[in-house]
């Protein structure tokens, strides 16, 4: 519920606000989409534009998607969902405990060691604090230099202990996959009813989308997104329906 409401999207100067606020980000840079409209705009004409290509059009290629069809297509994909769920919930839990088991194992070993590499370099930090202050008290370290490199390994410090922080909170969310499974099924099936698309159900459901940029060579402007559920990431609609049909 805190994410949530943290979560909640803001309303532009011209008073206007959009549920997917927040939630969508450029496939290439990962930074977020911007939603754009003005007083003037029909819904229709309300689109989400990369922050990056806004900003500088050399570093990413124009991802732009109207808001309308975004939402089409991610309330089309949280439907199929909630038909999987619904449907052949024993093969859905099956199938995801396998491939949450595998993501979760490579990610707990890459951030286990990058959290070893953090905390080391935090212990290396304070005997190098130690060092500093005795060369400064002895003479050997003049004042200005003694304090610009107290300031930077105070700073150093500081953004090392964030990180472990969230690595350790990581490494424990992927830990806890199996409940976090149990409860999203909970939330499909609290949503499963929906007849819209609405922004307590897209923020319960959905953590981030990321869009691509827009697919020309057929002649026709073809974009899609990727949607990652909250608490287990992404869910291949397509591949859980044909195998399980098979």
């Amino acid at each position: 519920m805190q994410e949530i409401r943290q979560q909640r999207h803001r309303r532009t100067a011209t008073g206007k606000s959009n549920m997917f606020s927040g939630l969508v980000f450029c496939n290439d840079c990962k930074q977020k989409l911007y939603y754009s409209t003005t007083s003037y705009f029909e819904k229709r004409q309300d689109f989400f534009i990369c922050s990056t290509h806004r900003a500088n059009k050399d570093k990413c290629s124009g991802h732009y998607i109207r808001a309308v069809v975004l939402e089409q297509q991610v309330w089309k994909h949280i439907q199929e969902v909630i038909s999987v769920v619904t449907r052949y919930e024993a093969y859905f839990r099956a199938e995801m405990e396998q491939r949450l088991r595998v993501q979760s194992e490579e990610t707990i070993r890459i951030h286990k060691k990058r959290l070893a590499q953090a905390e080391k370099r935090i212990s290396e930090l304070d005997r190098l604090f130690i060092r500093i202050y005795e060369d400064n008290v002895a003479g050997r370290l003049d004042d200005e230099k003694f304090a610009m490199m107290s300031t930077n390994y105070t700073q150093e410090q500081a953004d090392l202990k964030t990180e472990a922080k969230s690595l350790q909170q990581e490494i424990q969310e992927q830990e806890r996959q199996a409940e976090n499974l149990e409860q999203f099924i909970y939330r499909v099936h609290k949503n499963s009813t929906l007849t819209e698309l609405t922004p307590y159900a897209l923020r319960e459901l959905v953590k981030a989308v990321y869009v691509e940029a827009p697919d020309k060579s057929s002649g026709k402007r073809k974009q899609r997104v990727h949607i990652e559920y909250d608490l287990v990431g992404y869910i291949p609609v397509d591949e859980l329906i044909k195998a399980e049909q098979a």
